[in-house]
């Protein structure tokens, strides 16, 4: 999908408001959402429909503070990055330790919107630095962003195997199975930025 810079701001916009009004409303629900957010999810360049995923992470260790999205293309793309922001807040690998609105100045924020998923041919049909791919095996089913690869160097086996382990609690050569069937996307990623942006 291509996206314009004034695209780009404006979904930076939407999931920075999201995330700083919903950890201000953690203390005080009768806090309203910003006037300003409701004009951006209403934006008709933001409607087209698209999955996305929210991450953080921190600026000086680039540690992983949340990682949620959607896969599917099933509303606007404006509503799928403030869903995102919101469950990115609720990661349950982050439960014990849940961002507070102190921490937003020593944090970055990433938005990777999605192409539609389509089939592939097999397990070891993707390109592992521009594929982000999802597995599903029987009931269980996973997913790793393509940033996954570029930051690991992991290859197509390394990223099967610790998808069928990490993400669908089983065996690490699970994706071998005849059942297993893997679908694969292209992304766009916007950021990673400050999330105190100076702009």
């Amino acid at each position: 999908m291509h996206l314009c810079e004034t695209q780009r701001a404006h979904l930076l916009d939407i999931a920075r408001l999201t995330i700083r009004h919903r950890l201000i409303a953690r203390d005080d629900e009768s806090v309203p959402a910003p006037a300003s957010l409701s004009a951006l999810l209403t934006n008709p360049d933001l409607q087209e429909l698209a999955g996305c995923f929210v991450s953080l992470h921190e600026l000086v260790t680039d540690r992983l503070r949340g990682c949620v999205g959607c896969l599917d293309a099933k509303q606007s793309l404006a509503l799928a990055v403030q869903d995102g922001a919101e469950s990115v807040l609720k990661d349950p690998r982050f439960h014990d330790m849940p961002i507070h609105l102190h921490e937003l100045s020593k944090l970055e924020i990433e938005i990777t919107v999605l192409s539609p998923l389509t089939d592939a041919a097999n397990p070891l049909d993707f390109d592992p630095r521009e594929h982000g791919i999802y597995l599903t095996i029987g009931q269980e089913s996973g997913c790793f962003l393509p940033q996954v690869a570029r930051e690991t160097g992991w290859t197509r086996e390394q990223l099967l195997d610790r998808l069928s382990y990490e993400k669908l609690g089983m065996s690490r050569d699970a994706w071998r199975s005849p059942d297993a069937k893997l679908q694969r996307f292209t992304t766009t990623i916007i950021g990673p930025e400050p999330f105190e942006s100076p702009r």
